[in-house]
């Protein structure tokens, strides 16, 4: 029954049907079949060691005389009788934690488990030259990665599959709503849909290069984040400068479903606002957030799998895709800042250096996915090297429109457009402050600030696109490694040698304005101090741009000349 199921998923998706074939073997089914019921007794064995027995102590919590402990232990009558044993609050409590407990252990196992093996496969994929294969396969983009995205993890879903009625019969016995249950199971899917889908990017993203270590890499990540997750929902404030990243974790959504998950009380989620709107004190209002957010970024993933997975050369997302990219990024983003309380310098500085870290975060990411390698500028170059030489109808592609949408054209004017697109985030929080907060020049301060943003970015963003031009097979390691040690090193730096930026220390303050923390210098600099480091990093932009420009002519030029002598032999 199982092959013939297994034939009929053929038919409808052949790369599934590969997966399941070669995954969903008897031992392997056994060994996880086998693996989910050893949890899920383990789990019940070890609730039950603290069962309640003969020597149960009145001043224990679920001893009825608890509240006359003091007074029975001074009488010698500290054990609790065992029809004083309030066993039915007992078996609810217990049945939560289990339930709970499963609850963690399914977010985990899924993401954490199901990243690593996706990334492995494709890894293995890569290895063998079997991806290539795939490649020339007729089937659609989306036919092979919904293969990969349903088939590679399969015993995973059967491990949590069989452990789900013991979840279910454990949350009802914890008087659990089984709406909440259902949310549960909508938010797990959804978000294993999102990170298996960004795994897959992973996973194809960069070709062999650091393949064994990838799956340990993108699996050991996603722990850290959820770990990361978990400490943070122990604590019963929420900062909106935070709500963007903790919106990919179901850990959040899940301690919101069961608040005795972390702790009693209020959940931390029931403060979220997005735009002013309160969407942390309605359910629905709090699941149509998260399931969007997933959706978007799974959206994403996809279009960048359909587009650099026939052409592992190209780069993940064009530049036209990276302006929708920045501009979803910068709505979502903005809406929790706006939603904050600006009434005074800190609480203006802090959203303000806020969407600065998840700016820089976010162009760095946008560095490696649409800045083109050397070949593709090369061969751009040589094209255009050979329309100005070669012909008069030049004024049919114009450069600045290369710039702008050409896949092959180096990116440094596309990221500029993405900065400016991330700047209006900046002026809408400035325009937003309280009218008391923008004395003492804030305002100016503020937008400043964002100015040095701009320079500041387009410095990592050109040193970047150099690095990828040269002509060392390691340019890829190259740009990243030189442009993480101009972003990290200089403020590193400064605070080992415990340099601070004041009105009355130029040098402390100019050294941090030409950092990556440049923020901290906003804050503690004169407005002159800051226009000049400004100007000094504009032609910085200028100097590189032009050596840039240069490269580029030189390696179009070369290559053209390489043409030419190749056709004449």
């Amino acid at each position: 029954m199982m092959l013939t199921l297994i034939d009929k998923i053929g038919d409808w998706n052949p790369q599934l049907f590969r997966e399941l074939k070669g995954r969903l073997k008897p031992f392997p089914v056994l060994i996880a079949l086998a693996t989910s019921l050893a949890t899920q007794l383990i789990i019940f064995l070890y609730q039950l060691r603290a069962f309640p027995g003969e020597n149960y102590r009145t001043y224990n919590k679920y001893c009825n005389l608890n509240n006359n402990a003091a007074t029975n232990y001074n009488s010698g009558l500290d054990i609790c009788p065992t029809n004083q044993i309030n066993m039915q609050l007992w078996w609810h409590d217990h049945w939560e934690y289990m339930f709970l407990s499963m609850s963690v252990i399914f977010i985990f196992t899924l993401l954490v488990a199901g990243t690593y093996l996706i990334v492995n496969d494709l890894s293995q994929e890569e290895r063998r030259g079997t991806l290539n294969f795939i490649r020339l396969s007729p089937q659609s983009e989306t036919s092979i990665f919904t293969g990969k995205l349903i088939g590679v993890p399969v015993l995973i879903y059967l491990v949590i599959l069989a452990a789900i009625p013991f979840h279910i019969v454990t949350g009802k016995l914890a008087n659990i709503a089984f709406s909440h249950i259902a949310f549960f199971y909508l938010i797990l899917a959804a978000s294993c849909i999102c990170f298996y889908s960004i795994s897959l990017l992973f996973g194809i993203f960069g070709g062999s290069a650091l393949s064994g270590f990838k799956p340990w890499l993108a699996s050991g990540l996603v722990m850290l984040f959820l770990m990361a997750m978990v400490a943070i929902n122990q604590s019963s404030s929420y900062d909106n400068s935070s709500a963007f990243f903790r919106l990919f974790s179901p850990v959040d959504m899940t301690g919101y479903l069961f608040p005795n998950l972390f702790y009693k009380g209020i959940p931390a989620l029931e403060q979220l606002n997005f735009f002013s709107l309160p969407l942390g004190k309605n359910v629905l209002n709090l699941m149509a957030i998260h399931l969007l957010n997933y959706a978007i970024w799974t959206y994403w993933a996809w279009q960048g799998l359909k587009r650099c997975f026939r052409n592992p050369n190209a780069t993940i997302f064009s530049k036209q895709q990276s302006y929708l990219i920045v501009a979803n990024f910068e709505i979502i983003i903005s809406g929790f800042l706006l939603s904050g309380n600006y009434t005074n310098k800190y609480g203006f500085f802090h959203a303000l250096q806020s969407l600065y870290a998840w700016n820089l975060l976010l162009f760095v990411g946008l560095f490696a996915i649409i800045l083109p390698p050397r070949q593709a500028v090369q061969d751009w170059a040589r094209f255009r090297y050979q329309k100005v030489g070669l012909s008069t109808d030049y004024s049919k592609k114009p450069l600045l429109s290369e710039l702008i949408t050409s896949e092959k054209s180096p990116a440094i004017l596309a990221i500029a457009i993405n900065l400016l697109i991330a700047a209006s985030a900046f002026f809408a929080i400035i325009l937003n402050a309280e009218v008391n907060v923008l004395r003492d020049n804030h305002h100016i301060l503020g937008s400043l600030g964002v100015l040095l943003f701009i320079s500041s970015t387009m410095i990592y963003a050109t040193i970047a696109q150099i690095m990828l031009m040269l002509k060392n097979s390691k340019r890829h390691l190259w740009a990243m490694g030189t442009t993480s040690a101009a972003i990290i090193l200089p403020a590193f730096i400064l605070l080992i040698l415990n340099v601070y930026p004041s009105k009355t220390d130029l040098i402390g303050s100019i050294s941090w304005l030409f950092t990556s923390g440049f923020w901290y210098g906003v804050e503690n600099s004169a407005i002159g101090t800051i226009v000049f480091v400004l100007l000094c990093q504009l032609a910085i932009v200028a100097l590189f741009n032009w050596y840039l420009v240069k490269q580029v002519k030189s390696a179009g030029a070369s290559a053209t000349k390489a043409l030419f002598a190749n056709s004449q032999q």
